[in-house]
């Protein structure tokens, strides 16, 4: 088994970790905010999955849709934060 192996071995036990941390956290988050947060932390852990098979194939085939996703996630956290912003100036 090459180093680059061991390595990838690693990072996808840690990818899955975080992910079965991560919807743990989806399925029972206290808030709504909690939930929000970890939906995007999911993606970004897709993302790192993304990117590591893109390095260990050597191919950049997946680029767009991790752009795709990064941007996803993005507009949906400051779309739930200013939704949240505008609740607490309300009430």
């Amino acid at each position: 088994m090459s180093a680059m192996e061991i390595v990838i071995l690693i990072v996808a036990a840690l990818l899955t970790l975080a992910s079965a941390g991560t919807i743990y956290r989806i399925a029972k988050g206290p808030s709504l905010l909690d939930r929000v947060i970890a939906a995007d932390v999911l993606l970004a852990i897709f993302g790192a999955a993304l990117a590591t098979e893109m390095a260990m194939n050597k191919h950049l085939d997946n680029l767009a849709l991790l752009v795709v996703l990064t941007v996803i996630g993005f507009i949906g956290s400051v779309t739930v934060a200013r939704f949240v912003a505008h609740k607490k100036e309300d009430g």
